[in-house]
C-alpha cells in the first residue's frame, strides 16, 4: 500500500461510519428481540433521553457483541461461514415477504405514494448513506480472500445493485400490507406487515427472526471491515501500532477487533435513543468519506493516468474524471442537508458523537510527523520517523 500524504485520506471517516453501524446493531438487536419477548426488559438501570434502560435488555446486545467479536477473532473463514448461513436464511424470509405481498397485499394501501413534500424526501435521503454502507467491505477484506482484483470491483457494483433492489422490495411489500396510518403506528413496521399479509402473528415473528439475521450479517461484515481498516492504518503508521497487532494463532487484527467490540458492548446501555443518534452521527462521516474518495479518484486520474487499474471507471478518456466530479458535487449537496437550518438538520446528540469521533481523529492525526513527501517511499519514510521517535522517547 502506498501512503500519499498529499492526497486526502477517507479512512478515518469510513472507519467511523463502520463503527457507528456496529454499535447501532448492538442496540438494534435487543430492540428487535423485544418484539419476540415482550417481557425482555427487567431490572431497571437508568434513563437516557426519556427511555428506561433495563439490564436484561442491554445484556442481549452486549453478549452478542462478545460472541460476534470472538467469532471474528477466530478468523475470517469462520466469520464467512456464519455470514453465508445467516444471509441464506435472510433471503428466504425476503422471498416469503414478496410472496405474501402478491397474495395478501394491495396497491391501494400504498396510497398516497408520496407524503411530506420536500422535507419528507430529505428526511429519507439523509439516512441513505447509512443504509448503503457495507458494500465497500469487499475490497477491504480482499487481502484475506483469493479473488482477482477486477472481480472485486465488479462484486462491489453488484452489491450496490442488490442492496437497492432489497430496500425497494422491502418498502413496496411493507406498504402493500397495511394502510399508511396503521404502518405509522406499528411497533416494527415490516414485522407487522408480514403478519398482516399472511394473517398470522407467527409469520410476524418469523419476519423478526429474519430481521435479526439481517442485523447479524451487517454487524459481522462491518466489524470485519472496520477492524481491517484500523489494522491497515496502524500498519501504515496512521494509527498507533497497537491496532496492528495480529492474533498469534488466528492472524486476525485482535486489538482492533477488541477496541470495536468494547464500543459495541457499551452501546446498548444507552437505550433505544442511541439508535437514532448513531444513524445521524454516522451518516455525515460516511458522506465525507464518499466525498474524499471521489476527490482522490479525480486527483489520481489526473496525476497518475497510467496507474494500473484492474477496474477502470469511465474508460480511457475523460469519462472517469467527469464521473468523479459529479460524485463530489452530489455528495457535497447531500452533506449540506445535515447542517443547521436545513430541513433534515441533525439534533445536538448526533453532532456530539460526530464531534467526539473527529476529536479523536485529530489527536491521532497530530501524532503523524509532518514534512513527508508523497511518493512510493512515503509510507516507508513515515514508519521510519515513527520508529526514530519511539527510540528517542525510550532513551530520554
Amino acid at each position: 500500500m502506498t501512503f500519499l500524504p498529499a492526497v486526502p485520506d477517507p479512512s478515518e471517516d469510513i472507519t467511523g461510519g463502520y463503527i457507528t453501524i456496529v454499535a447501532f446493531e448492538a442496540v438494534a438487536l435487543p430492540r428487535t428481540a423485544q418484539y419476540l419477548f415482550p417481557n425482555l426488559s427487567q431490572i431497571p438501570l437508568w434513563e437516557v433521553a426519556g427511555y428506561q434502560v433495563h439490564l436484561t435488555w442491554a445484556l442481549v446486545g452486549a453478549v452478542a457483541a462478545v460472541v460476534i467479536t470472538g467469532i471474528n477473532i477466530l478468523g475470517v473463514k469462520l466469520a464467512g461461514v456464519a455470514q453465508t448461513f445467516v444471509v441464506v436464511f435472510l433471503l428466504v424470509i425476503g422471498l416469503m415477504l414478496v410472496f405474501g405481498s402478491f397474495v395478501g397485499g394491495s396497491a391501494t394501501n400504498m396510497e398516497p405514494f408520496f407524503t411530506g413534500g420536500l422535507n419528507g424526501y430529505f428526511a429519507v435521503l439523509v439516512v441513505v448513506p447509512f443504509l448503503f454502507v457495507g458494500f465497500d467491505v469487499i475490497p477491504q477484506s480482499a487481502e484475506e480472500v483469493d479473488i482477482p482484483a477486477r472481480q472485486i470491483g465488479r462484486l462491489v457494483v453488484v452489491a450496490v445493485i442488490l442492496a437497492t433492489i432489497w430496500y425497494v422490495m422491502t418498502v413496496l411489500t411493507t406498504s402493500s400490507a397495511m394502510p399508511a396510518g396503521e404502518i405509522a403506528q406499528a411497533d416494527i413496521a415490516t414485522a407487522d406487515a408480514m403478519g398482516a399479509l399472511f394473517g398470522s402473528d407467527v409469520m410476524a415473528k418469523i419476519l423478526i427472526a429474519g430481521g435479526i439475521a439481517g442485523i447479524l450479517t451487517s454487524w459481522n461484515s462491518l466489524l470485519l471491515g472496520a477492524s481491517r481498516l484500523m489494522f491497515s492504518m496502524a500498519r501504515s503508521g496512521m494509527l498507533p501500532a497497537w491496532f496492528a497487532k495480529l492474533h498469534p494463532k488466528y492472524r486476525t487484527p485482535v486489538n482492533a477487533l477488541l477496541f470495536i467490540g468494547v464500543l459495541s458492548f457499551v452501546a446498548p446501555f444507552f437505550g433505544v435513543s442511541m439508535l437514532g443518534w448513531l444513524v445521524d452521527s454516522g451518516a455525515p462521516s460516511i458522506v465525507i468519506a464518499y466525498i474524499l474518495v471521489s476527490v482522490v479518484f479525480v486527483i489520481l486520474r489526473r496525476r497518475e493516468p497510467g496507474m494500473d487499474r484492474p477496474l477502470r471507471v469511465g474508460g480511457q478518456g475523460n469519462g472517469g474524471i467527469m464521473i468523479g466530479v459529479a460524485a463530489v458535487v452530489l455528495c457535497l449537496g447531500l452533506l449540506s442537508l445535515y447542517m443547521p437550518g436545513m430541513p433534515a438538520a441533525l439534533t445536538p446528540p448526533p453532532w456530539i458523537l460526530f464531534g467526539l469521533w473527529w476529536m479523536l481523529g485529530a489527536v491521532l492525526l497530530f501524532r503523524i510527523p509532518a514534512g513527508i513527501a508523497p511518493g512510493e517511499d512515503a509510507e516507508h519514510d513515515l514508519l521510519e520517523r515513527l520508529r526514530q521517535r519511539r527510540e528517542a522517547t525510550r532513551n530520554s
